[in-house]
């Protein structure tokens, strides 16, 4: 339980660091970019998409401990958070272009 709120606590910290502006190289793929690759990107709204999912993040992370044992139930958490994780990452790389 205490590990699930102190990873829950980080990601919700970094989720605000990147919404105040202030955590561009944390963002993977961005900092490493070039700076042609990084006039293609609205950074304001990578932050806000990273953000998200960070929160989302810690959202499951704080309820994990308390899925149980059930097999059945822990698929179905996984299965949710891959998803939504996939459906973040299209839409981070489609609403964050410039165009």
């Amino acid at each position: 339980m205490i590990p699930s709120i102190i990873f829950s606590t980080i990601f919700i910290v970094l989720a605000i660091i990147l919404l105040i502006g202030k955590g561009d190289m944390l963002i993977a793929g961005y900092n490493t970019a070039s700076e042609e690759e990084r006039k293609k990107v609205d950074i304001k709204r990578l932050r806000i998409v990273m953000a998200i999912l960070m929160v989302i993040t810690a959202v499951f992370c704080a309820i994990m401990p308390h899925i149980g044992n059930n097999k059945n139930s822990q698929l179905t958490a996984a299965a949710i958070f891959i998803a939504i994780t996939i459906v973040g990452v299209i839409f981070a790389n489609i609403w964050t272009k410039k165009k």
